[in-house]
């Protein structure tokens, strides 16, 4: 899938900013330090304009987010969300003043005017978290994915819209023109890392989301109630099953990297790369996740920052594609 832009085709050239916007991208970028330490980690690399554009993409999405997981009745959840839906209406219409009472809305608008935003993406968010209220199962992995696209494949499309590509990157036309397509396979791998990672507590939540073929061919179709599976499943099985899958999306939406700006490039690699040892961590001890949530230490998170900024992936992805095409 590749991103359908929306509004303007480049950045415009940089204006001062009012008070107002300047106050809703603050609120905008303390929402995201206080709850995606992942995701802030990662925007730190990024220019201002850019860091602040992605703060308020995942305000809204916060939102979006919070209204699925709370403890509405499904019936307020579905009035709520439709209610973001038509906000998200207005801000695509440009109908929001920089004295909105809303920060989000006054930061996504502003936002929207200085990227090329596909604010579609947000649409498809609410999608997926439609299907969280309506408590979907997935059957097999193709169900999953197409719940995967709307809730993190959406969000990478979004996000490429903030951070464009470049010219002079070695790759041909058509590698370019699918780069949409490697954001959203790089945001599925890192769903499906979070999914992974997350099996008691969404178990915990009435929630099972991969797929109901691949549990009942690893015995574990009773679900994630308890930090032990019941005698004969074969959680580690299904768990490395799991990993294999999304180290190949990880693996087709590292292509993305030589086509971004070096800070942009740095932003994804960090926030993916430590999603990548998240799933190193899964797969060395696949019970742990049944124990609780399984994190990076801040000294890893600063290597693979680090790691990010000196271009390191970007480069061995490019040499990698380089030997594909010889």
């Amino acid at each position: 899938m590749s991103p359908t832009v929306e509004g303007p085709t480049h950045p415009s050239a940089p204006t001062a900013m009012s008070a107002p916007v300047s106050a809703a991208y603050s609120y905008c970028e303390a929402v995201t330090g206080s709850q995606a330490r992942n995701f802030a980690y990662g925007i730190r690399l990024l220019p201002t304009d850019k860091r602040q554009a992605m703060s308020a993409l995942y305000a809204f999405s916060r939102r979006v987010d919070d209204i699925g997981d709370g403890l509405l009745a499904p019936e307020a959840k579905f009035a709520r969300l439709e209610e973001t839906r038509a906000l998200l209406g207005r801000i695509r219409a440009e109908e929001i003043d920089e004295d909105d009472t809303d920060p989000v809305a006054v930061a996504l608008a502003h936002a929207a005017r200085r990227f090329p935003i596909p604010l579609g993406g947000l649409d498809e968010l609410i999608d997926g978290v439609l299907m969280d209220v309506r408590g979907e199962t997935y059957e097999t992995w193709d169900d999953l994915k197409n719940y995967c696209r709307c809730v993190a494949g959406a969000i990478g499309r979004l996000s490429l819209g903030v951070f464009g590509t470049v010219n002079g990157s070695g790759l041909g036309a058509s590698d370019a023109e699918r780069a949409g397509e490697y954001a959203d396979t790089l945001g599925l791998a890192l769903q499906l890392t979070n999914i992974l990672r997350d099996v008691r507590e969404d178990a915990a939540n009435g929630r099972t989301y991969l797929p109901a073929e691949d549990l009942a061919k690893f015995g574990c179709s009773d679900g994630f109630r308890s930090d032990r599976m019941p005698p004969g499943s074969d959680f580690a099985g299904l768990v490395h099953h799991e990993v294999r899958r999304a180290r190949a999306l990880f693996a087709e939406g590292y292509r993305l990297l030589p086509m971004l700006d070096r800070r942009s490039g740095a932003c994804v690699a960090a926030m993916a790369g430590i999603y990548r040892r998240l799933l190193d961590r899964i797969e060395r001890e696949p019970e742990a996740v049944l124990r609780g949530r399984v994190s990076l230490p801040p000294h890893e998170k600063a290597y693979v920052a680090v790691r990010g900024l000196s271009g390191l992936d970007a480069r061995t992805i490019s040499r990698q594609n380089t030997r594909r095409r010889a």
